[in-house]
């Protein structure tokens, strides 16, 4: 990097009206191609897909890993709208996360749906195991979050970058030393429920990332999207889909009792 002409290191702090030269490495996106993996699709019109996806499934291309996501293996089944690389995704789950994702078929059902993600009107639902006992049986976080001020890998409240975020949960089934919240998105950041429960003492069961890794024999987090619900956005109509917890998840939560 070149400040005022002069090459300076990247914790050099930019003083006001200095000119910045700097190399930029443009990355070709390799073509979008459909590939044979197997997703389960629970509902499906010409408009919308909504799909269970496994855990350790890509949603879209990144730059590190171009191949084998989700909307690869949807790519057959026709995606459009949004931008080229993630073409239908409407909203994403962390790799780990299993669960319902929904998708759209269209230039236009893809803005539509986004516009219910704008006005909140997108349910989304998920089951997650903490360690921990909460201290009331439902609750409402509102704390905003970004990328982490010390690790760029991590997102947390301690951020230059803050996003509002609000997060609610309700008590499902108490254990002895975890409980199993019922979860639901008002907004949605990287990690928001993650991030959020950590904050409030309870980490999610199995999060490798923040604070849980290990817990029950888990190889992942207990994070499951298990419902999604909103009104069809062409034809007004209720859509309302539930998916049970994937047999790894159902151990662990036996393990727990």
């Amino acid at each position: 990097m070149l400040v005022d002409g002069e090459r300076r290191p990247k914790s050099h702090r930019l003083p006001e009206g200095a000119l910045v030269e700097a190399d930029v490495e443009v990355l070709a996106v390799p073509e979008l191609a459909p590939a044979p993996i197997d997703v389960e699709v629970v509902y499906e019109d010409p408009h919308l897909l909504v799909v269970d996806k496994p855990a350790g499934l890509v949603v879209h291309p990144t730059r590190g890993q171009t191949g084998g996501t989700l909307v690869h293996a949807l790519l057959a089944r026709g995606l459009a709208g949004g931008p080229t690389d993630r073409p239908g995704i409407v909203h994403r789950l962390d790799r780990d996360t299993s669960g319902l994702l929904v998708a759209a078929r269209s230039e236009e059902a893809h803005r539509r749906m986004q516009e219910l993600v704008r006005r909140r009107a997108l349910l989304r639902e998920y089951l997650t195991l903490v360690h921990g006992r909460p201290q009331s049986r439902a609750g409402r976080i509102e704390a905003p979050i970004g990328r982490d001020r010390s690790d760029p890998t991590r997102h947390s409240l301690d951020t230059a970058t803050p996003r509002d975020a609000v997060t609610h949960f309700e008590l499902e089934r108490l254990f002895s030393d975890h409980a199993l919240l019922r979860v639901r998105l008002e907004t949605g950041r990287t990690h928001q429920i993650r991030v959020h429960l950590e904050a409030i003492g309870l980490p999610v069961s199995g999060d490798p990332v923040y604070g849980g890794r290990g817990d029950l024999g888990l190889e992942r987090q207990f994070l499951h999207a298990a419902r999604l619900a909103f009104e069809h956005p062409f034809t007004e109509a209720p859509v309302d889909v539930s998916s049970p917890l994937p047999p790894d998840l159902a151990d662990a939560l036996a393990r727990a009792e």
